[in-house]
């Protein structure tokens, strides 16, 4: 790819990932629902994909926001995870991804999940490296992309909180 080329506006729709699995035993809690962790690891990694899809570097997760779930997902249900990248900054991206939980015997689907995380792009040397603008087109993209300026305030906001607690801890530690 022609490096001028490479940081063009690319839509949104360019970084969507879709992942689907089946719940199987291994999978689950002594509750019969998917583990909060495994479900973790599959947003971490679909969120991923979506943000190197966009800038076709080498990713970092910095932040996730939160998780919220919504709905517990259930043993022999499928969990589908659909990710893209909503906003950008400099070397970041922000990435949204919902989870649904779907019973493959009717066919019905529900929103178990939500998550915001937000990825660095790295170049060869790990040193943030910057990416191409996003844009969206639908009217969900259009939605999460106004929105996410206030996202990025608290995530900063957040970020401070969390290196004062840091400096605090390790003042305590010594």
């Amino acid at each position: 790819m022609i490096p001028s080329e490479s940081r063009r506006p690319r839509p949104s729709r360019a970084s969507r990932v879709i992942k689907t699995a089946l719940v199987l035993p291994n999978d689950t809690n002594n509750h019969h629902t998917l583990f909060g962790g495994k479900l973790m690891a599959h947003i971490d990694d679909v969120a991923a994909i979506s943000a190197m899809r966009h800038c076709h570097e080498q990713v970092v997760t910095a932040s996730t926001d939160s998780i919220d779930f919504l709905r517990p997902i259930n043993q022999n249900e499928a969990v589908i995870l659909e990710s893209f990248v909503t906003w950008t900054g400099t070397s970041s991206m922000e990435v949204f991804i919902k989870v649904f939980a779907e019973d493959l015997l009717s066919g019905e689907r529900q929103i178990a999940a939500t998550a915001f995380s937000t990825f660095v792009a790295l170049d060869k040397n790990f040193k943030p490296v910057r990416v191409p603008p996003v844009y969206p087109e639908t009217d969900e993209e259009k939605a999460l992309f106004e929105s996410a300026p206030e996202r990025v305030r608290e995530r900063q906001r957040r970020r401070i909180e969390s290196r004062k607690m840091a400096e605090l801890i390790e003042t305590m530690s010594k």
